[in-house]
């Protein structure tokens, strides 16, 4: 009993501590990963990165289709295994599902590389075919990669997965960019030079990988000197094949749900270019130059999305965790905490990225070319990032099934969306059906949660006053447009170039976080409980906030508990 009431206790700090590392990672990642993708608008233009564009996602699918939802599944079986003490079943569990991703990542490899020209047929891109071959290669080592991270995630141990992270991405960007220069000096065409983007997918999977093999060499070397795999639970330990066969059991539901995201992305893929060639008489080649133009603000919006992937990682594992040790209380404060920040911060990411699209667009991509697309696309922001957090806490209550109809329903909203609105509007029309799909899978998943979990949610804590919030921020960011519009007129400022936008960018973002956190704080909508989580933070602004009078004293309640 001490020991489920010491996990109760100290079960949410550590949750946090993991979604701060795997944040923090992920920031980094997501930062490179967008970097990469300017280089290749900027130098190669936009015929090049909407190819990669295109591919990618396609990629990203068979990806999912490889690793068929086993980091997940084994975290989750991994968690339990290590909350019974049994960490040799734990390391078996490792063992069986590397050697099952083995043999899909090849079958998966072998599959792109000898039918990229039937997949290149299905885009509607002859000259993706290049891109899909080269991608290929990375799917010889995402899958292994893939469960290394998710044992230990289920061991609560979150730092070998955040260095993987960023070495993979780091790599990644290297290569990419080094790959770019040296082709468009010599003149390639958009294809050869898109495939040497996604060419870096794979050089950036083998350093990850290489990564996770270095932590895990270090470790079980450790362990065998403390001898904690010396003795093993012998009523824990089964054969192989069943062991693969409970593996499997938790990981298709997974796999189904991490499939129906990529797909609603692949809409993209398939009706977007061949319905601008269809019904606007673009060419194969306008027709990808405009797909460059409306993926240029999915990188942003999946930098969003990325942070609240830590937090679902980190999620899945601890509920898990919480759940087996009969925690309920634990479960359900971790559940509030994550939906009620995912909700606040996904909001003021979507509607600020939504009000400096313009500088932003500018400073990124050279020139105003879909803003108002970039616009619209940013509001996918806040309702991808709950669905990632909704997934998850669905899967952490063994609901799996639950978000894989959701997610199929949301895609079949984006299919006809798209059929109805791209024909209309172009681009802006592919913007607004993502926006509105998100949004159907966003309502169910989160009803889900509710009622699973047993959750209130305030309508006025929890929804208006970040939405207030918000509004305060919208106002703040529109009054720095007319300061910048007066500055450029009194100094003459060239306020189309990229360096004046780029300094209007920077200055709105900064200015646009802090008088939300200020407006979050002093509307009550940020807690000072919310803050207690991050001590290294709290520490640092809960003197002044007080000082100041803008934070409001820490309340206790049945969900937040006290602090």
């Amino acid at each position: 009993m001490n020991d489920l009431r010491s996990a109760a206790a100290d079960g949410t700090p550590r949750l946090m501590k993991g979604i701060a590392i795997l944040g923090a990672a992920a920031v980094i990642s997501k930062l490179l990963g967008t970097l990469q993708k300017i280089p290749l608008q900027n130098l190669a233009g936009d015929e090049a990165y909407g190819i990669y564009s295109a591919v990618y996602p396609f990629y990203v699918l068979i990806m999912f289709l490889a690793i068929a939802g086993f980091p997940v599944a084994v975290s989750k079986l991994v968690s339990e295994q290590v909350a019974l003490g049994n960490r040799h079943e734990a390391r078996r569990i490792l063992l069986v599902s590397s050697l099952i991703l083995s043999v899909t990542g090849l079958i998966s490899a072998a599959f792109l590389y000898f039918g990229a020209g039937l997949v290149a047929g299905w885009i509607g891109a002859s000259q993706a075919e290049p891109a899909i071959r080269s991608v290929s290669f990375a799917l010889l080592v995402v899958p292994f990669m893939a469960a290394l991270r998710g044992y230990y995630q289920g061991l609560q141990d979150m730092v070998p997965t955040a260095v993987s992270q960023v070495a993979e991405q780091t790599v990644r960007v290297a290569v990419m960019i080094a790959l770019i220069i040296i082709l468009t000096g010599e003149g390639a065409a958009s294809g050869v030079i898109a495939a040497g983007a996604t060419f870096g997918s794979a050089a950036g999977a083998l350093a990850g990988l290489l990564v996770m093999l270095t932590y895990d060499v270090r470790r079980q070397g450790a362990l065998r000197r403390r001898r904690h795999l010396g003795r093993r639970n012998q009523e824990a330990v089964s054969g192989a094949y069943e062991l693969a066969r409970r593996i499997a059991r938790h990981a298709w539901p997974v796999a189904l749900g991490s499939i129906a995201v990529p797909i609603i992305n692949m809409v993209d893929t398939f009706t977007l270019p061949n319905l601008l060639v269809r019904f606007h008489q673009m060419s194969e080649q306008e027709a990808l130059e405009q797909f460059g133009v409306y993926a240029r603000g999915l990188p942003l919006v999946q930098l969003v999305s990325m942070l609240f992937s830590s937090m679902s990682v980190a999620l899945v594992p601890a509920l898990s965790n919480a759940r087996a040790l009969g925690a309920d209380d634990l479960v359900k404060r971790q559940t509030t905490i994550a939906l009620r920040l995912t909700w606040m911060i996904g909001l003021a990411a979507s509607c600020g990225l939504a009000v400096v699209s313009l500088p932003v667009n500018i400073m990124l991509f050279t020139d105003a070319a879909g803003t108002w697309t970039m616009a619209f696309t940013a509001w996918t922001a806040v309702f991808s990032a709950l669905n990632v957090v909704t997934i998850a806490i669905l899967q952490g209550f063994s609901l799996e099934k639950l978000p894989v109809v959701h997610m199929f329903v949301a895609t079949a909203v984006k299919i006809a969306l798209s059929v109805c609105l791209i024909p209309l509007f172009g681009i802006a029309g592919a913007a607004w059906s993502g926006v509105l799909a998100y949004a159907a899978a966003c309502i169910m998943n989160l009803r889900a949660v509710a009622a699973h979990a047993n959750i209130r949610i305030s309508v006025r804590n929890d929804v208006l006053k970040p939405i207030l919030s918000v509004i305060v921020m919208s106002g703040a960011l529109a009054g720095l447009y007319g300061v910048f519009a007066l500055l450029g007129h009194w100094f003459d400022a060239d306020t189309d170039g990229r360096i004046w936008n780029t300094v209007q960018s920077l200055v709105m973002i900064v200015a646009g976080a802090g008088v939300f956190g200020i407006a979050a704080v002093s509307s009550g909508a940020l807690r000072e409980s919310d803050l207690k989580l991050v001590p290294g933070l709290y520490r640092r602004v809960a003197p002044l906030l007080h000082r100041w009078r803008i934070m409001r004293p820490a309340r206790q309640s049945s969900v937040h508990g006290a602090e």
